[in-house]
């Protein structure tokens, strides 16, 4: 894992639904950290994934990886993307119709590069024996992971994702980001994460920055942005999607998503091998003491 840190402070004009304001964002993201980028339509994530990368230039700023400088606007510096040590995966994946699998992927390669790591990253995601096929013939997820493998082949510093899994089903993008879990974990690359699936912000984020009008509102753990503690024992059933587990106190401490917003709850560590993330559970109070049903 690389230990060094990436520095963004930028200020750009933005266009948005209700006209032009003005982007100002200083954020700091940690050696290997993921972070997730949230907040409404026009608020500027999207420009900021791609101000990062070098495809935007802002109107005024600095983007700084360590010792690098990416982006000084007042040195009249701008780092081509190609020289970035940048993987990026788009929304719509933007993979090459023309190509195959293996082409798509060959084609990020660096002249001179070792071809290795093409076949390096279709056993990662389990797409070998499809590298002959073009995207037309490939399902969604599976277009999803020669994206990310493409993103992946210049063993990028900093991977950035904007909203890549937003048009899977909920199976397929717990597997996907199963999959960012593993890359993640194998390759040691920061990630920087567009999303508005709070269950997907818990199960990849180490931290969350909220965007709004071009400002980053709040920043912090899953935890500390979305975690509401309302009493909810006068509600006699509600449908429940755990986040995360620990235990405290003997009990399991579990963040769960619930009427869209996110819950603690306290409940018997006996519970424990059921409650994992990604289940979902019915939630009832018998006598203001819960009880869980859980949901295949």
């Amino acid at each position: 894992m690389s230990d060094t840190p990436l520095d963004i402070s930028i200020r750009h004009s933005l266009s948005t639904a209700q006209g032009v304001i003005s982007m100002e964002v200083a954020l700091a993201v940690k050696p290997g950290e993921i972070l997730a980028l949230t907040g409404p339509s026009g608020a500027g994530k999207t420009t900021l994934l791609r101000i990062v990368a070098g495809l935007i230039q802002p109107q005024s700023g600095l983007v700084r990886y360590g010792s690098e400088v990416w982006t000084d606007t007042t040195g009249q510096v701008l780092r081509a993307p190609q020289r970035r040590p940048v993987g990026f995966v788009f929304q719509d994946y933007a993979l090459f119709p023309h190509l195959t699998v293996r082409q798509n992927l060959a084609f990020a390669l660096d002249r001179g590069q070792d071809e290795g790591i093409v076949d390096e990253l279709l056993r990662a995601v389990e797409l070998t024996e499809l590298a002959g096929q073009k995207p037309a013939q490939l399902s969604g997820g599976q277009q999803q992971r020669v994206a990310l493998a493409r993103a992946l082949v210049r063993k990028p510093q900093v991977l950035l994702l904007d909203e890549p899994m937003a048009a899977l089903d909920r199976s397929m993008r717990y597997r996907m980001q199963d999959l960012l879990l593993d890359l993640h974990w194998q390759y040691r690359f920061m990630m920087i994460l567009v999303t508005h699936d709070l269950a997907e912000i818990f199960r990849l984020a180490d931290r969350v920055a909220r965007l709004e009008d071009g400002r980053i509102a709040q920043v912090g753990s899953p935890g500390e942005i979305y975690t509401h503690n309302q009493d909810l024992s006068e509600e006699p059933l509600l449908y429940g999607e755990v986040l995360s587990v620990e235990v405290a106190d003997d009990q399991l401490v579990v963040l769960a998503l619930i009427q869209q917003q996110v819950r603690r709850l306290r409940l018997p560590q006996a519970l424990a091998p059921q409650l994992t993330p990604g289940r979902s559970f019915l939630l009832r109070y018998s006598l203001e003491t819960p009880m869980i049903e859980l949901i295949d």
